[in-house]
């Protein structure tokens, strides 16, 4: 029995000291950098780390088409038709055909009611925009 409650003992010290090294491993300097360190950086142009970031891919050539631009841009609101937005699909494009083209895209150029200049496209170029309003007259039933 005695020598039982001795191996108990030694097991209870041995796994004290284990938990005592895993502490101090925990607590060593490298194990803190790794735990603190930045989960990102930024590396400028013309920096060495520059080189080794990826290429961005080329852009494609040419406009974009109409369903591209509403798809990134133009869906968002005009699916819904948030704050009052003809919806796409719907006779709202029925509607706002009559109005002429001239009349559509320089509202959407230059903004109307709650919809900002360009929508949320501030780089499509004219071109795009307009045929993504055809897009949008082209869903009307």
């Amino acid at each position: 029995m005695i020598a039982l409650k001795r191996v108990a003992m030694l097991a209870a010290g041995m796994g004290l000291m284990v938990s005592a090294v895993a502490q101090a491993d925990h607590n060593s300097s490298h194990s803190i950098a790794d735990r603190v360190k930045p989960a990102y950086s930024v590396c400028l142009e013309g920096e060495e780390c520059a080189s080794q970031v990826a290429a961005a891919p080329a852009a494609a050539s040419g406009p974009r088409s109409g369903a591209d631009v509403y798809a990134a841009s133009c869906q968002a609101c005009h699916a819904v038709g948030v704050a009052g937005a003809p919806k796409f699909g719907t006779s709202d494009w029925t509607e706002r055909a009559a109005k002429g083209m001239d009349t559509l895209l320089a509202n959407a150029i230059n903004g109307i009611n709650a919809m900002p200049p360009r929508g949320t496209c501030a780089t499509c170029s004219d071109e795009e925009i307009q045929a993504s309003i055809q897009h949008m007259l082209d869903s009307a039933p």
